[in-house]
């Protein structure tokens, strides 16, 4: 009976026995000790380890809110100092904002300068140009016709105040424009208005704006003449017609029509000086003088439409130097008449002269052009040409004209500074040089160099570029046109090529191992008029000098190409050298042989003189030691330096007769010759 009460209390709860003996060991030695029998204890004991597991959860579960409750706070601390931290360079940043702001208030704005090289400066030019025409024509025009003056007041009145105000904004504009010192605009304010108002452009322009008008007061409005400075301006609209002249693209018709711009205001001029000393004579006078303007049978003389055209119909007679006027009758007459005619003859002289510089420089290209072929007919006619060839010459030189490419690119763009040459060769021919594929991944300054080696070429209709077989000396980029790949007989088309395409590019390589060589493999023949690009290998190797880097990747790409096509043999027993190369390596061993030869002969030199301190030292001992010295030493010594002299200059005269050595053998042999004579120094001192 006893042995079975322990089992049942024992298997109540089988499942805590392990943590039963695992917490009786750790809460006290006396529930060890206790017997088992006794079931009632145990099952208070499981009671209290039951309750003691909760607690521990409990106590688990406060230090994870704990912990939680520490690490939310941790953020929340973290949170308020990134937001004052974050506030705090808000600040920080709308102060510096404000004291850059409180800066430029301090700071001087910068003052705005127009420059004469750019576009507003050339529109106002214009518009200061149109006042000055204008007083140029109607100031005179209106002293001169009085029913001018009087019919439209108002108007004038409006144009002469409107044209002042722009006169005195060009004054100020003038403070406002920039010039250049040393190759910078200059913007500062006292420099452009001190540059200003001491030319004497600002004198001109100070006399222009005089407030003559209030002499209107004194003499009355029939006397417009009181405006005459402000003819002053006339050097905006000269300088206005000079700039459009360089910015047009047509020069000649621009100059054609100043010229007559010019001559119509001189006749115009005359016209009006004609009717008032006609005035001051007295109309009707003479023949030579204006009609009368009351005259019954011709009443249209005394309308102003008359009185102009009459006047000018008169002026363009005399400064034409055609005459068919009535002859003068007074003195007077006479003089103005003779001033008149010097006048014309000068003016019609200038007519001529400039309009026929005008017409050859129009004609300038064309007639070189001209000159050309008509020596070429005449060479081809001495030398007794066939009519069809002379004929293909003459086709090819009218293709030549008719297409605008008769111009060579070279002599055009030999005035221009290298910089601006290369931009507008990018701009013409980078296309189609990007074009090549062996040329798809070089330098851009490798690029730009053999884009301005690039050489146009036209071809005629049945033209061979290239027969197969010819040595390959340039390489063809088709710009326009079609070529055909024809058999031998000229005739069978195998490919026709369009533009962007290329051939020859292998050849002027001339890539080592290549079946082909330098040879063209195929004949090419244009189909019709054909623009071509060349590059010859010459000025490609010019340029590769610089870019050993892309000569190498040429010839890389260039064998991936002929081993596609299996057109290169890698067997290095069939790869011969060439003559230049061979010659090169021979020269280059030879260099180092002598470089090694001399530097031998060096170190021999540096033995013998170690030696012969050496020995002497060995004497210096000997005499202290009061041994005596051999006398053979000595001789020894005098025969040594006596064949080191002898070698030295034989040495000399070797070189002297092979005429070698690079500037660094020569600065060893300097520092030997140095060293030589410090040792001989010290040597002498001991």
């Amino acid at each position: 009976m006893t042995t079975s009460t322990p089992l049942q209390s024992l298997t109540v709860v089988p499942d805590n026995a392990s943590q039963l003996s695992i917490e009786s060991e750790e809460s006290s030695n006396d529930d060890l000790s206790a017997p088992e029998s006794n079931s009632p204890r145990l099952l208070n004991m499981n009671n209290s380890n039951s309750n003691e597991e909760k607690k521990k959860k409990k106590r688990r579960k406060e230090k994870k809110e704990k912990k939680e409750k520490k690490v939310r706070k941790e953020m929340e601390k973290k949170e308020r100092e990134d937001k004052e931290a974050k506030e705090k360079e808000e600040m920080e940043k709308e102060k510096e904002k404000e004291k850059e702001k409180e800066n430029n208030k301090d700071k001087p704005k910068e003052l705005f300068v127009i420059n004469p090289a750019g576009n507003l400066y050339y529109n106002w030019l214009f518009i200061i140009a149109l006042p000055v025409m204008y007083n140029w024509t109607m100031i005179i025009a209106r002293a001169c016709f009085e029913e001018l003056q009087h019919n439209y007041i108002v108007y004038w009145i409006i144009l002469d105040y409107t044209s002042d105000l722009i006169y005195l904004a060009d004054m100020f504009f003038r403070t406002r424009t920039g010039f250049l010192e040393q190759g910078l605009m200059v913007k500062d304010e006292k420099l452009l208005r001190d540059r200003y108002m001491g030319s004497l452009q600002f004198r001109l322009d100070f006399i222009s704006m005089l407030p003559t008008d209030l002499l209107y007061f004194v003499l009355g409005l029939d006397y417009p003449e009181i405006r005459i400075n402000k003819l002053l301006r006339i050097g905006r609209m000269m300088e206005f017609f000079t700039r459009t002249e360089t910015k047009t693209n047509y020069p000649n018709i621009f100059r054609i029509g100043n010229l007559i711009m010019y001559i119509l205001i001189i006749i115009h001029w005359n016209a009006c000086f004609y009717f008032s000393f006609s005035k001051y004579i007295g109309f009707g006078a003479d023949a030579w003088v204006y009609p009368a303007l009351d005259d019954p049978d011709e009443p249209a003389f005394g309308e102003f439409g008359r009185k102009y055209s009459f006047s000018l119909y008169w002026s363009t007679l005399t400064l034409t130097t055609i005459g068919e006027t009535p002859p003068p009758a007074l003195d007077s007459e006479f003089i103005f008449h003779v001033i008149d005619f010097l006048v014309g003859v000068l003016i019609f002289a200038t007519i001529v002269g400039n309009i026929a510089t005008m017409i050859s420089n129009m004609n300038a290209a064309q007639a070189q052009f001209q000159s050309k072929i008509d020596n070429i007919k005449q060479y081809m006619r001495v030398r007794k040409v066939d009519t069809e060839l002379e004929l293909r010459v003459i086709k090819w030189f009218d293709y030549l004209w008719n297409n605008g490419k008769a111009q060579n690119e070279r002599e055009v763009l030999r005035y221009l500074p290298d910089k601006l040459k290369a931009e507008i060769a990018i701009q013409v021919h980078m296309e189609t040089l990007s074009k090549v594929r062996i040329f798809a991944d070089c330098e851009a300054g490798l690029l730009i160099e053999l884009v301005l080696k690039l050489q146009p070429q036209v071809f005629s209709p049945g033209d061979y570029i290239c027969k197969k077989g010819d040595i390959g000396r340039e390489m063809y980029i088709i710009k326009d046109g079609k070529l055909a790949v024809v058999a031998d007989d000229g005739v069978t088309q195998f490919v026709v090529l369009g533009s962007g395409s290329y051939f020859g590019e292998i050849s002027i390589l001339n890539i080592k191992g290549s079946k082909a060589g330098n040879r063209r493999t195929a004949n090419i023949r244009s189909v019709g008029y054909s623009d071509l690009f060349c590059l010859s290998k010459d000025d490609l190797m010019e340029s590769l000098q610089e870019y050993p880097d892309a000569k190498t990747m040429l010839e890389d790409k260039g064998r991936e190409i002929l081993m596609r096509d299996n057109l290169i043999d890698l067997d290095p027993a069939n790869i011969m050298p060439e003559a230049k190369e061979l010659e090169d390596n021979v020269n280059k061993l030879y260099n180092m042989m002598e470089l090694m030869h001399f530097k031998l002969r060096k170190i021999l030199r540096n033995y013998k003189d170690t030696e012969k301190a050496l020995r002497r030292r060995i004497a210096d001992l000997e005499h202290l030691t009061g041994e005596e010295v051999e006398d053979e030493d000595e001789e020894e010594e005098e025969e040594g330096t006596k064949k080191d002299k002898r070698e030295g200059e034989g040495e000399k005269k070797e070189e002297e007769k092979k005429g070698a050595g690079t500037e660094e053998d020569r600065e060893e042999e300097r520092e030997e010759k140095d060293e030589e004579a410090k040792d001989k120094e010290v040597k002498g001192e001991e």
